[in-house]
């Protein structure tokens, strides 16, 4: 059985658009590495009762939860005690993740702020941060990490040895310049003959080129032999509708 994850991308900014949210698909390759499958990405603010039910409803549905945002020293930070109500723990400032802070800053300005970052749920455990020393935590299934793309990178790599490992995905990706209209009776019927793969079409267009429109088509399953079979049998699809395959390196 497949092993699924879900990730809560949490703050305002995302909403808002100020920020871009380049995490999502970070940690989707990074999981994917691993043959763990995400299944499914939300967005929320930094409002408590949305961080609260976002993840209550994922980590009710996935093997793991990874959360990205909200765990710095301002007053709108407030993923770490979103996440102690969630599990119904309470929530107060970690020995190790405190020390760890307060020998990062000179005498004095380890201030009350900053001392936010040091407040852990009840029962958590730290998640490195070799890059500013703040640490993320794990509780449950969820990982809770930092919204700044460089720190969240360091968290996931402290985590990644123990992550379970599930069997790697095998994709093959085919492109021809044929409008996806024209695949798209042939693909559903590929799609009932190869029920073992997950067949993706993504059209593009290619402003100038003499045959602008096209699509690529992506095979995706956990057994090689059966992901080359269905790729095989999409290219011939392809070639009969009068089409130029080419294989596609991912």
């Amino acid at each position: 059985m497949a092993i699924q994850a879900a990730i809560l991308v949490i703050g305002d900014e995302i909403l808002s658009g100020r920020t871009q949210d380049t995490n999502t698909h970070y940690i989707a390759r990074f999981l994917t590495a691993l043959g763990i499958d995400l299944r499914e990405a939300r967005v929320v603010g930094d409002v408590e009762d949305e961080i609260v039910a976002g993840l209550n409803a994922l980590r009710a549905s996935y093997d793991f939860v990874f959360t990205t945002g909200g765990i710095g020293p301002t007053h709108d930070d407030i993923t770490a005690d979103a996440v102690a109500r969630a599990f119904d723990v309470g929530i107060g400032y970690h020995p190790e993740a405190y020390a760890l802070l307060e020998a990062r800053y000179p005498p004095g300005e380890f201030n009350d702020m900053r001392k936010r970052m040091a407040r852990i749920p009840h029962g958590a455990t730290l998640v490195a941060n070799s890059v500013s020393g703040a640490p993320g935590f794990h509780i449950g299934n969820v990982y809770v990490m930092a919204g700044v793309p460089m720190v969240m990178r360091a968290m996931l790599e402290a985590i990644a040895p123990e992550l379970p490992r599930g069997a790697p995905v095998t994709a093959v990706t085919v492109e021809a310049a044929i409008p996806e209209g024209a695949i798209a009776p042939g693909l559903a019927a590929l799609q009932k003959e190869h029920k073992e793969v997950a067949i993706g079409s993504y059209p593009f267009y290619r402003e100038g080129s003499a045959a602008p429109f096209g699509a690529q088509l992506v095979v995706r399953g956990r057994d090689g032999a059966v992901v080359e079979a269905a790729a095989v049998a999409l290219e011939a699809l392809l070639t009969s509708l009068g089409a130029a395959p080419q294989r596609i390196k991912s």
